[in-house]
């Protein structure tokens, strides 16, 4: 990696910003804009529920659980495991640690960006692609550490792998080696997330292709793609071997491939909102990557590792667009090839340097602080979340958190009810039939042995209504009693206590507790 920026990398050199800039190893300067973007959310452990759910989960796992048995959720094993060192830590130590492996993340994924548009001739647009890909995560949830904040760094690395050397020959085994590489790095992407998938199928296309192009026999094609294919399939192989060795293979399998397809489309409206919502981040990508591609046609600058770069644009976009359903950081994989791709046009527009770049540069990265920081006014901080743990408390007595924040188990070390730790599992309407146990008697099963403490939040949109009404009833017959009302963020969470349950404090509101 290059260790100094050229002054035309980003802005007028002759400034004194620019030289300072210039004078910098281009890692630190990487470094510094990821703090600067990413620091308000340190420390918080309510930035995303997804991330709340992989560490609660990540816990539960050091003290014996085993996932997709005893706490259940689609995503791969490899995610809880990236998690569980921060994990151990504990809260609130725990809870920056994971932050801080997302920001080293997120800084690795960047440099590789900058190192590969420097390979591919963007000397140029290199550095501001970079920092176009840090700033742009803000705009879609990737503030955190969500799964393709770690997975995106595993292909990109695959990508600079993959990308075309003039010395490459049919039977080079280095070359050889560097594609077996790429495809184990796609792998174990696989065991973070599994909607690297499409990525993965067309590098794996594009590795035999390209095998095609120098000459290799149709036997030799054959057994590499084999090759290729099972070195990808390998991460997953091993973990379905252990689950089979356990006796859970069945769980296993069902939790990792047979639910999603059992699980319910939202209406139409939606999706369209969603879709919209996923969309909007991604359009000053797309459309700079967009010009980049048509100057390069136009200059007759098209190159093999350019057409790898945008075919894998194209792919990451099918991945996302084939979900059929949108959460915001369903953006989040495509940012690496579209901020790439920016390169291009940053490298080829006579006024990127000194303008187009420092304008999209600014405009994503402010925009992208103003989203943090209203999803951290929304969502909740640590103050409010400490304020709930203190007034639940921290035993006797199991707790079944139906909606809200699967942090509260996390923050109180309560034994939980049900192996649906995550609460949109039993309590959103999309999951209904798709858990591999009905929502309505699993909450049934709950309420026969009662828990001690029961969390929920306000109703909200996709609620599965009639469950709510089922949880009520039990509790109305139950004779638990509210022992609070506390906010977090903009949200009103309830604690319900059983009879004769002494919880934490007495009710009360809380001034540290306001949103």
């Amino acid at each position: 990696m290059a260790t100094r920026i050229l002054p035309i990398t980003l802005g007028d050199s002759r400034s004194s910003l620019g030289a300072t800039v210039a004078a910098l190893p281009r890692w630190l300067v990487l470094l510094l804009a990821a703090i600067a973007v990413r620091a308000v959310t340190f420390g918080n452990p309510l930035v995303h529920v997804d991330e709340q759910f992989y560490w609660v989960t990540a816990q539960r796992m050091l003290q014996g659980a085993l996932p997709f048995v005893d706490i259940w959720d689609r995503k791969p094993v490899g995610l809880f495991l990236l998690y569980a060192p921060a994990a151990a830590l504990g809260a609130p130590w725990g809870i920056l640690a994971y932050q801080l492996m997302a920001l080293a993340s997120v800084v690795a994924t960047a440099a590789m960006i900058a190192r590969i548009a420097d390979r591919v001739g963007w000397r140029v647009g290199a550095l501001p692609a970079a920092l176009l890909y840090i700033f742009a995560l803000n705009l879609a949830d990737g503030q955190g550490g969500q799964a393709p904040v770690f997975y995106n760094l595993l292909t990109v690395c695959a990508v600079a792998l993959l990308l075309p050397r003039a010395e490459d020959r049919s039977a080079d085994r280095a070359r050889i080696g560097r594609g077996l590489a790429a495809m184990l790095l796609i792998g174990l992407a696989l065991q973070v997330k599994y909607s690297v998938v499409f990525e993965g199928l067309f590098l794996g296309l594009w590795l035999l292709h390209r095998e095609v192009r120098l000459g290799a026999g149709v036997v030799h094609v054959v057994r590499r793609g084999i090759a290729y294919a099972g070195t990808a399939a390998l991460p997953t192989l091993v973990a379905a071997a252990v689950y089979a060795a356990l006796g859970h293979f069945d769980a296993w399998f069902y939790a990792n491939f047979g639910s999603i397809l059992d699980r319910r489309s939202d209406p139409l409206i939606d999706l369209v909102g969603a879709f919209f919502e996923v969309m909007v981040p991604l359009a000053p990508l797309l459309t700079v990557s967009w010009l980049g591609w048509r100057d390069l046609r136009r200059s007759g600058a098209v190159s093999a590792p350019a057409v790898l770069l945008l075919g894998w644009l194209a792919s990451a976009m099918v991945g996302l667009i084939v979900f059929g359903a949108w959460f915001p950081h369903y953006a989040l994989p495509v940012m690496v090839p579209g901020s790439l791709c920016c390169a291009a046009w940053l490298s080829l527009d006579r006024r990127a340097p000194r303008i187009t770049a420092p304008v999209l540069l600014a405009v994503v990265m402010v925009a992208g602080i103003g989203l943090v920081v209203a999803a951290q006014a929304k969502r909740g901080r640590a103050a409010q979340l400490e304020a709930i743990a203190d007034a639940i408390g921290h035993g006797p007595g199991c707790m079944y958190v139906h909606s809200g924040d699967s942090m509260v188990y996390g923050y109180t070390g309560r034994c939980a009810t049900s192996r649906w730790l995550f609460p949109s599992h039993l309590s959103r309407e999309r999951e209904n039939g798709a858990l591999g146990a009905d929502q309505m008697v699993e909450v049934d099963r709950i309420f026969a042995r009662p828990p001690a403490i029961v969390v929920m939040r306000s109703p909200f949109r996709g609620e599965r209504l009639a469950v709510r009404a089922q949880v009520m009833r039990h509790l109305q017959r139950l004779g638990y009693a509210v022992r609070g009302r506390y906010m977090l963020g903009r949200t009103p969470i309830f604690i319900y206590a059983a009879p004769g349950v002494a919880i934490g404090d007495p009710p009360r509101r809380v001034a540290s507790n306001r949103a």
